[in-house]
């Protein structure tokens, strides 16, 4: 997806809702950050979105604009109505979102998530494209590891998946670290 094809999205929900603000939490709310975000993380072709006041609107754009409906078949890309608790996210989140707001979105605004949050988001959910997903973020030189243990410790969530969603973090900053040693280099 491209951030005109976000802009798109943002510009017929609110057309088919009435409504002007909404909020962006899958993969491609990258796009309200980093409008030039590497390909890998650019790869669904599906905007998770919701009406920021009134949410209960998402199976309005589900159904219109939703995967398999004629504007999928005509623009080969669609939203995603969701919920507001589809994702797990950090306590203070609303605070960092990312506005996209311009001629496209004919003066609606998309609210995108941080790319921490972001990836927060992925680590929880834990499924196989979302773990491809935080790889590519942090590939991509976007995730702070500092910022991003805080943001783990700010989500409201049991003792149990935190380790599980630590355990992951470590293991992708640890692959990074490997794939940024080139062959020969010795440690020692």
């Amino acid at each position: 997806m491209q951030r005109e094809d976000l802009e798109h999205i943002i510009c017929a929900a609110a057309a088919l809702t009435k409504e002007s603000d909404f909020i962006i939490i899958g993969s491609q709310a990258i796009l309200g950050q980093y409008p030039d975000a590497p390909q890998a993380l650019r790869v669904s072709m599906e905007a998770d979105i919701y009406p920021r006041d009134r949410p209960e609107l998402a199976d309005q754009i589900d159904g219109s604009l939703g995967m398999d409906s004629p504007f999928d078949a005509t623009f080969g890309y669609h939203a995603d109505g969701v919920s507001p608790g589809t994702a797990t996210l950090p306590n203070g989140w609303t605070r960092r979102l990312t506005p996209i707001c311009n001629a496209n979105t004919n003066g609606a605004t998309g609210w995108c998530l941080e790319v921490h949050d972001l990836a927060i988001a992925k680590y929880a959910a834990g499924r196989e494209k979302d773990l491809r997903y935080t790889a590519a973020l942090l590939n991509a030189g976007y995730l702070d590891p500092a910022t991003l243990d805080q943001r783990l410790r700010d989500t409201a969530i049991d003792h149990e998946v935190r380790n599980l969603i630590a355990a992951r973090i470590r293991r992708d900053q640890a692959r990074r670290r490997d794939s940024d040693r080139r062959p020969g280099d010795q440690d020692g």
